[in-house]
């Protein structure tokens, strides 16, 4: 998917020039989210994606503690040592794995013509919401639909990818979730799909169903948007949010606080639908010093500057 992968692509070169700049030098320990008398409830996470590669799976996660952040949102995995040791990994380091990033739906999106891509991808959902059982996480990330074409199948219209995809996951999605305790949160990407936020919000009620919610990036809709509009429309269906800035100019994701989000604005559309929980950082990965650096501008975020 050329959208996905644009995405990914502009992630990894901003948090490469973020960490450029920031060099090694000592920075204060940021305060943990919980403990922030600016925090109103939210807690500061990170994505596993974004701790160093070559540490190993405790350090990962003691380290991610120890920089100040209260989660982590981890990657769908088939391994069951893999389960086991990120779940023994975040309770020793006493830092709580909140959400699973399904892997599935991108290269098998539930809105194919393919019924051999759909079940794939309900497959990959599934494991996702069982690793979420396991690490006793809340929500599964889900893209719940891809508007275009892949490979060589015919053109995904929008409608189609409508109705496909609520089906899927009314039928096959909802009642494993339902009896795993999980909640499947479905985002907004650059997937040509629920661009507004009158149309995401409208998706989201018509399962009629608590265990599917809205997870807000609020980086991937500056292009075209007001993520605190977004916020306030959105209102109490956000159970997640993913944290990301953008420049418009250059059309390009860069570091928080760098970018062309309004982030008083946002802070204030947050606190107004009164939100709570965890936002979570999406960018590529750094060393310590990097961290500690996204660590303090999502302080700075939630103390409203």
């Amino acid at each position: 998917m050329a959208e996905a992968l644009t995405r990914r692509t502009l992630m990894s070169r901003s948090a490469a020039a973020a960490a450029g700049v920031l060099g090694t030098g000592a920075l204060a320990r940021p305060a943990r989210a919980a403990e922030s008398a600016t925090s109103g409830g939210l807690k500061k996470a990170v994505l596993y994606g974004m701790l160093p590669k070559d540490l190993p799976v405790p350090d990962k996660f003691k380290l991610a503690a120890d920089v100040g952040f209260d989660g982590i949102e981890a990657y769908t995995t088939d391994n069951p040592r893999t389960v086991e040791e990120l779940g023994a990994a975040a309770e020793k380091a006493g830092i709580r794995i909140h959400s699973v990033m399904n892997q599935a739906h991108w290269s098998n999106p539930l809105s194919s013509h393919d019924p051999e891509v759909v079940k794939r991808s309900v497959e990959g959902m599934k494991t996702s919401i069982a690793n979420a059982k396991a690490w006793k996480a809340d929500t599964v990330l889900l893209v719940p639909a891809v508007v275009g074409r892949r490979g060589k199948e015919p053109l995904t219209r929008y409608q189609e990818a409508y109705e496909r995809s609520q089906k899927v996951i009314r039928e096959q999605l909802l009642p494993v979730a339902r009896e795993a305790g999980v909640i499947i949160a479905v985002e907004n990407v650059w997937n040509k799909f629920l661009l507004s936020p009158l149309e995401f919000a409208r998706y989201v009620d018509e399962f009629k169903d608590e265990h599917l919610a809205a997870y807000f990036d609020i980086g991937n809709n500056v292009q075209y948007a007001y993520p605190e509009d977004w916020i306030l429309t959105l209102g109490k269906r956000i159970r997640k949010m993913h944290l990301k800035d953008f420049k418009r100019n250059t059309n390009q994701f860069v570091m928080l606080r760098e970018g062309d989000v309004d982030w008083p604005a946002v802070r204030k559309a947050i606190d107004e639908i009164g939100f709570t929980g965890f936002l979570t950082a999406e960018y590529g990965g750094g060393d310590e010093a990097y961290l500690r650096d996204v660590a303090r501008r999502i302080d700075l975020i939630f103390a409203g500057k």
